[in-house]
């Protein structure tokens, strides 16, 4: 018998209230069941359709360990197929990108599939007559993955046929999504350049968990954003300042500032902090250029409000975090339980100044980049509770600060920004989920 895969109240004793058992980072079989069970049945984002602009353009993703193809069809549309060959299972398309033509042709023995994964052609067909292959899966394609997502140009996939709507599941997070597209004047984002891709030596949570984590800057940035902040501190109070600085010295900011900051968390694990005027990106410079564009596109009204919203970090759990106010997102890649790859990707607004997109290119290069002196802080600190968490003595990690009990069972709430409520959100999602007797309703 497994230790949690057939035990399910050794599985929910994982999870408690106010604390959660070092096993949801270290185990190799929680790990596996992450896979199977969560990350399955939730909508994980796969990529942008701008990354698929013409007809047989591709890019591959592994969801919950499970290769996959995002491909444009020739009526414009996106489908996302399971990369695999239905004949003896070789991976089909190798590379992160490119364009297939009007099909896909399997490196092994050939066969090709159209781009919709239907089976196109079998070298020596008329060997297969009176088999019964038309009926079997092989004779099936590639296959479409059934539940798939684009919203605003976002692909989102479900895997398991069990788990929840896509609007039901995302809720009022996706109002993060519809800011980031409408600071673009034409209402449209699209990929700026390739991927900053590189492997944390950590459990994927902790990366995700960190992003509302507004306790931590203050110190694990206190060598980068603080010598920043040293090397300005001279300057005139009128002198204007450098992008860089502009962007790092608020990572200095303190306890007060961010609990001012405020996190707002909602069903299923998804949060986000910047909750009203106070966010890390709220100080940064106007830009007229852009702002008279925002106007004329959207009317002086509506593009202050939309220029006004400046939340930080969004959590989509568990696998999509974005800023908006930054035009910047992060993708989170799990490969083991002490292995995750983080993507980041940068995004041009259409029919914004090219300083706009300067100024997400520069905060991707400091904070996001893996030669970032921001990003390195964070790797650090991930990797140190990788390795820590190992000692015996206490298995317990701590979540308490700011736990109140009228929290458990709220499905949208805001709390000051110090607050470690988006962690327990994320866990209380996180044990649903994972339950072999999951149900769609009643969220938390």
């Amino acid at each position: 018998m497994s230790r949690y895969r057939d035990n399910a109240e050794a599985l929910r004793s994982l999870v408690q209230d106010r604390q959660v058992h070092r096993d949801v980072y270290l185990d190799l079989e929680v790990f596996a069941l992450e896979m199977e069970r969560l990350w399955a049945r939730a909508w994980v984002y796969v990529g942008h359709d701008s990354q698929v602009p013409a007809a047989g353009d591709y890019i591959t993703a592994d969801i919950a360990g499970q290769p996959v193809v995002m491909v444009r069809q020739p009526d414009g549309t996106v489908k996302v197929l399971r990369n695999r060959c239905a004949h003896k299972g070789a991976r089909l398309v190798s590379q992160p990108s490119g364009n297939t033509g009007r099909f896909f042709r399997c490196p092994y023995h050939a066969w090709t599939y159209k781009t919709d994964g239907a089976l196109l052609s079998i070298p020596l067909r008329q060997g297969y007559a009176g088999t019964g292959l038309e009926a079997c899966p092989a004779g099936q394609g590639m296959g479409a993955l059934r539940h798939v997502e684009n919203y605003r140009g976002f692909v989102f996939v479900r895997l398991s046929d069990e788990g929840p709507g896509f609007r039901d599941y995302f809720g009022a997070t996706l109002s993060s999504i519809d800011n980031m597209v409408e600071r673009s004047p034409d209402g449209e984002l699209e990929i700026a350049g390739g991927v900053l891709r590189y492997r944390h030596d950590c459990n994927w949570k902790m990366f995700v968990e960190n992003l509302n984590d507004t306790m931590h800057p203050m110190v694990a940035h206190e060598s980068s954003a603080g010598t920043a902040k040293e090397l300005w501190a001279d300057q005139p109070e009128d002198a204007p300042k450098p992008m860089a600085i502009e962007q790092l010295v608020p990572f200095t900011s303190g306890y007060a500032f961010s609990d001012e900051m405020g996190v707002r968390v909602l069903a299923n694990g998804h949060s986000y902090t910047g909750v009203g005027a106070v966010s890390l990106h709220a100080g940064y410079v106007g830009l007229p250029e852009y702002e008279a564009r925002m106007a004329q596109a959207y009317g002086a009204e509506r593009a202050a409000q939309i220029l006004a919203t400046v939340r930080h970090n969004t959590v989509l759990y568990p696998s999509l975090t974005l800023k908006g106010a930054i035009q910047a997102i992060r993708v989170v890649r799990p490969l083991a339980a002490d292995q995750t790859v983080v993507e980041s990707w940068t995004f041009r607004p259409k029919g914004a100044p090219d300083t706009l997109l300067r100024r997400t290119l520069m905060y991707t290069r400091l904070i996001n980049s893996p030669m970032s002196v921001v990003g390195h802080d964070d790797l650090h600190a991930y990797r140190a509770m990788q390795q820590g968490l190992r000692a015996d003595g206490n298995e317990w990690v701590s979540l308490h600060r700011n736990f109140d009990a009228n929290e458990l069972g709220q499905h949208d709430t805001t709390a000051n920004g110090t607050s470690e409520i988006s962690m327990r959100n994320q866990f209380r999602a996180w044990i649903r989920y994972m339950a072999p007797d999951f149900n769609t309703g009643d969220a938390t």
